[in-house]
């Protein structure tokens, strides 16, 4: 993701690529069935952490998600050591590239996050990779925070693979978070910060509005930003 100039000349590129013809780099959304098994209403605000690739567009995705109290884009799946982008890049760390979503249960259940994060947020089929992006950190990865979370995502997993609602099998892994460690500054907001780069433009900004077209009750104009929510504190 975004280090090399070959990488950024190439995306370029597929930018004026799709500017010039009418179909999107973005993987295409996939109308999904929510889940028939989530989790039962509790109070106070709860949070989920999801992996899909590059955390730039998972988390401008939730930031657009009514009920979403904070998203912030991060690492799991390894140790706090190691838990820094140039060390997550190598793919050897154990991290994923995911983002640690607070949410109010009383507007939105964990259920409907997953069928956003199945849906629109990433391709659930790419084994270790994203799009452009390939690697163990880019990988498809629910970390749950109870064991309710888990029997859920598994039954969510079970019930789309049953339904055949992808062309391929479902390859996201289901573990429970160990630690969730917030990534740099600089690449919080990030798609909200920067839509003109390529990289958001081809990949991230149409993920956003297959959340506007296909969960319209569930879409938020205005982003819920890591940064107004420092400034609140």
């Amino acid at each position: 993701m975004r280090r090399s100039v070959l990488s950024l000349l190439a995306a370029t590129t597929a930018l004026t690529l799709a500017f010039a013809a009418p179909t999107r780099a973005a993987e295409d959304a996939v109308v999904i069935p929510a889940p028939a098994m989530d989790a039962s209403p509790a109070s106070g605000v709860q949070t989920a952490v999801v992996a899909g690739g590059c955390f730039w567009g998972v988390q401008g995705v939730f930031q657009h998600t009514a009920g979403v109290v904070n998203a912030v884009s991060g690492y799991a799946g390894g140790t706090k050591a190691t838990a820094d982008y140039e060390t997550v890049s190598t793919g050897r760390t154990g991290h994923a590239e995911s983002v640690e979503i607070k949410f109010d249960p009383k507007k939105i259940s964990y259920g409907k996050i997953l069928q956003i994060y199945f849906s629109v947020a990433h391709d659930p089929t790419q084994l270790n990779r994203q799009g452009p992006d390939s690697g163990t950190q880019y990988r498809s990865a629910i970390f749950t925070t109870s064991d309710e979370q888990k029997k859920v995502a598994e039954a969510y997993i079970a019930q789309l693979n049953s339904a055949k609602v992808f062309s391929k099998p479902i390859v996201t892994k289901i573990s429970a978070l160990e630690g969730f460690y917030p990534a740099e500054a600089y690449h919080q907001d990030y798609l909200t910060l920067h839509p003109n780069q390529p990289y958001i433009a081809y990949n991230d900004l149409p993920k956003v509005e297959n959340l506007k077209k296909l969960f319209a009750d569930n879409y938020i104009e205005k982003p819920t930003l890591v940064s107004a929510s420092k400034a609140t504190n």
